[in-house]
């Protein structure tokens, strides 16, 4: 593999014209990155074949982040602490952007000056509320639950694409509730709506006579605050993802994950990543997308920002508006007062600020792994490659050299993805497209941390809306590419299945 890599450029992009135009360049220039020599490309190249010897752990397997790996954690905190090779002076940052990540804003006007701005329509007060002690949410249980921790994202058809960008897929904004259903609001404001979620529930037969039971969610969005829905409204329900090992996903060569599409699946093996391009409004070019569900958002630091405006109501520099995200039909919400202040560059979060809560998300340590010497698990990741979970769930990377991020800079990574956008089948589709993604593609999320998911969160719900209930469910809900590895795990002795869940589970 040649690399191009500078400090503007990863790689020029020769694609066919099922993807980006032959002219276009995609660029890492979120990070200061320091090229690779040729040695160390062969190398990489070496290192991060998977692997074919399952008798025994491989070399440095344990330390999932590399440097950064922290120590496993049996409490609640465990996806919580510092990068495990942060420098005590970097840990004071951590912690300040811990404080911002963690506060309760409030609404305009305020005295407490720091914290004003919220809403006037939000999701949560906090980053925190939604992501729990660092974890993954999960969709409303019972009548006294609340889906703060779940948001659901809404558009209609239309749009003009962005010329720089092939095959992307316009959409715009509903014209009454905007590009997400806020089901909070400041005294004096009506919310959007209230998600309200039934399920249907099926039993699949598994090998061995066992049984599986899925459960199919329809939402539906009552209480509209602001009128009427678009009658071709379309919704997708988001829950939040675990937010380990950000930076470390932020510094993987776009180059690297690039290398991993295979759009025409010219291969044969039935698998057709695509990249997911987005334009970047820090930088004003197209960029990768990494983040988000479906990978709409380039870097840590654009994710964090759009989740402020979304999710909270905050603007910053990158996302101005003081009234969030309140559409034109909602007069007395953008006439609302808001926190934007010179103090904060004329927004109400800083980029100072904003700098430190994407420090903090891209320092979120990934716990080492646990049991790695097991023989189920072993026998567990055995049956994983050989069903063939890493065409999509790639094992390993190593990152750019960074020499101004020296937590995430080149380091061996297991984060058991290859951050492309995969055709999920009919059964995952939300139908909402969202910028190269299709209504049945989503990112390949990262598994590693996935095993300490109830420690963390206190529950096992997995998949971007929390439908599968466990690691089984969320395994029998793949279709489409993943179709025929399904039917594999289906269709396997029961010995393997429970050995393959062992394996993920210590993750």
């Amino acid at each position: 593999m040649q690399y191009y890599t500078s400090l503007t450029l990863t790689l020029l992009l020769c694609f066919a014209s099922s993807q980006v135009d032959a002219d276009q360049v995609l660029h890492d220039l979120h990070l200061p990155i320091t090229p690779r020599t040729t040695q160390e490309t062969a190398r990489i190249a070496e290192i991060t074949q998977p692997t074919t010897d399952f008798t025994a752990p491989e070399q440095f397997e344990t330390n999932q982040a590399g440097a950064a790996t922290v120590r496993p954690r049996d409490t609640s905190n465990a996806f919580s602490q510092p990068s495990g090779n942060i420098s005590f002076e970097k840990e004071l940052d951590f912690k300040v952007g811990n404080g911002l990540f963690k506060k309760l804003w409030v609404s305009s006007p305020s005295s407490t000056l720091a914290s004003d701005g919220l809403g006037p329509l939000y999701n949560a007060r906090s980053c925190q509320r939604c992501h729990l002690k660092d974890g993954r949410g999960h969709p409303p249980e019972g009548p006294t639950d609340n889906a703060v921790s779940m948001l659901l994202r809404v558009s209609i058809s239309g749009g003009t694409p962005p010329e720089a960008i092939s095959d992307y897929l316009a959409t715009q904004p509903d014209p009454n509730y905007g590009e997400q259903i806020q089901d909070f609001s400041v005294a004096g404001h009506a919310s959007e709506g209230q998600i309200s979620i039934t399920y249907t529930e099926t039993e699949i037969a598994l090998s061995d006579g066992e049984t599986a039971r899925l459960r199919a969610p329809s939402y539906t969005i009552t209480e509209p605050g602001y009128g009427p829905l678009h009658p071709d409204i379309m919704v997708s329900p988001r829950i939040a993802p675990q937010m380990i090992g950000l930076g470390l996903l932020d510094a993987i060569p776009a180059a690297d994950i690039l290398a991993l599409a295979d759009p025409d699946d010219a291969d044969g093996d039935g698998i057709s990543g695509r990249a997911q391009i987005v334009m970047s409004r820090a930088h004003g070019v197209p960029m990768l997308g990494r983040f988000g569900l479906k990978a709409g958002q380039p870097s840590v630091r654009e994710q964090s920002a759009a989740a402020f405006l979304g999710d909270i109501g905050i603007s910053s520099t990158l996302f101005p508006d003081g009234h969030g995200e309140c559409t034109n039909a909602q007069d007395a919400c953008r006439a609302a007062p808001n926190g934007n202040t010179s103090a904060h560059d004329n927004a109400e979060i800083s980029d100072e600020g904003l700098a430190l809560v994407t420090f903090y998300a891209s320092n979120l340590g990934v716990p080492a792994r646990r049991n790695v010497d097991d023989p189920d698990v072993l026998r567990g990741k055995q049956v994983f490659y050989d069903t063939g979970c890493t065409a999509c769930h790639t094992p390993k990377f190593v990152t750019h050299r960074i020499e101004s991020q020296p937590e995430q800079s080149f380091q061996l990574i297991w984060p058991y993805t290859d951050m492309l956008l995969h055709d999920m089948g009919p059964d995952l589709a939300d139908n909402r497209p969202e910028a190269r993604a299709t209504g049945r593609e989503w990112r390949t999320p990262p598994l590693w941390g996935i095993g300490l998911t109830e420690t963390v969160s206190g529950h096992t719900y997995f998949l971007h809306d929390g439908r599968a209930r466990s690691l089984l469910e969320a395994v029998l809900w793949h279709g489409g590419e993943a179709e025929t590895h399904k039917q594999q795990v289906i269709d396997m002795p029961s010995a393997d299945r429970a050995a393959l869940i062992k394996f993920l589970e210590s993750l």
